[in-house]
């Protein structure tokens, strides 16, 4: 009876500890992934829109917007506001491709104030290697060839792969996956036109504190005064 006791406190100190290294690594490596996953994020909205181009902090001057239809997500998708000197330059809109072959491509859609392309990057996605993962600029160039359209360049009826009479090309064996990026880049300028000036909103200033400054009594503490001043 005694040694099964002590196997048992032994056991449960085994598990305390073991619950303790573990919440101790999460914590101590929690800001360094946060870190990375800005940093990686900040290069890729910089490979679409120069740093010299903008002056503000691209990564903090966002709106959270949410169209499904166009946007192709559910939930509500990051905007990231590219400025200089204030004045609107483009606008990085993280839609979702929702018809990838093996399921919902992420990008990054740099669009330009006067409506054309500054660039487009894919930044998650699970299509097949060798095939559908042309998509990634890591594996081909296609991505980059996004660069300088708009909805006029070319005309509404060339926005397609060429299998389906448009301009964009296609891979060999795999036509659905660039046919989904085309279709949501697509999507994202027609968004960005609809909703121009709704994205280069100025970021709301912080509301002063509109209370009057209470008159303090002679042997009244300001709390007190405070107090009196907030009754109707």
């Amino acid at each position: 009876m005694r040694n099964t006791i002590i196997s048992a406190i032994i056991l449960s100190l085994f598990a305390i500890i073991g619950t303790a290294l573990v919440s101790f690594t999460y914590d101590a490596t929690r800001e360094k992934i946060k870190t990375n996953q800005r940093m990686a994020l900040l290069r890729n909205l910089h490979s679409i829109i120069m740093p010299d181009e903008h002056d503000n902090d691209i990564f903090t001057d966002v709106v959270m917007v949410n169209n499904p239809t166009l946007l192709g997500s559910d939930k509500p998708i990051p905007v990231y506001r590219a400025r200089k000197q204030g004045k609107p330059v483009a606008a990085v809109i993280a839609s979702v491709a929702p018809g990838g072959y093996n399921g919902n491509i992420h990008l990054l859609v740099g669009i330009y104030q006067d409506g054309s392309l500054a660039g487009v990057r894919v930044v998650r996605h699970i299509e097949t290697p060798g095939l559908g993962d042309s998509i990634d600029e890591q594996k081909s160039d296609w991505i980059l060839g996004f660069r300088g359209k708009s909805l006029l360049k070319p005309q509404k009826s060339s926005w397609k792969v060429k299998r389906d009479g448009g301009e964009f090309d296609q891979f060999t064996g795999a036509t659905i996956t660039p046919r989904a990026v085309v279709k949501a880049v697509y999507n994202s300028l027609v968004y960005f036109k609809q909703n121009r000036e709704l994205l280069f909103r100025p970021m709301p200033e912080p509301m002063p504190d509109m209370r009057p400054i209470p008159d303090i009594k002679p042997g009244q503490k300001p709390a007190d005064a405070q107090q009196e001043t907030m009754q109707p």
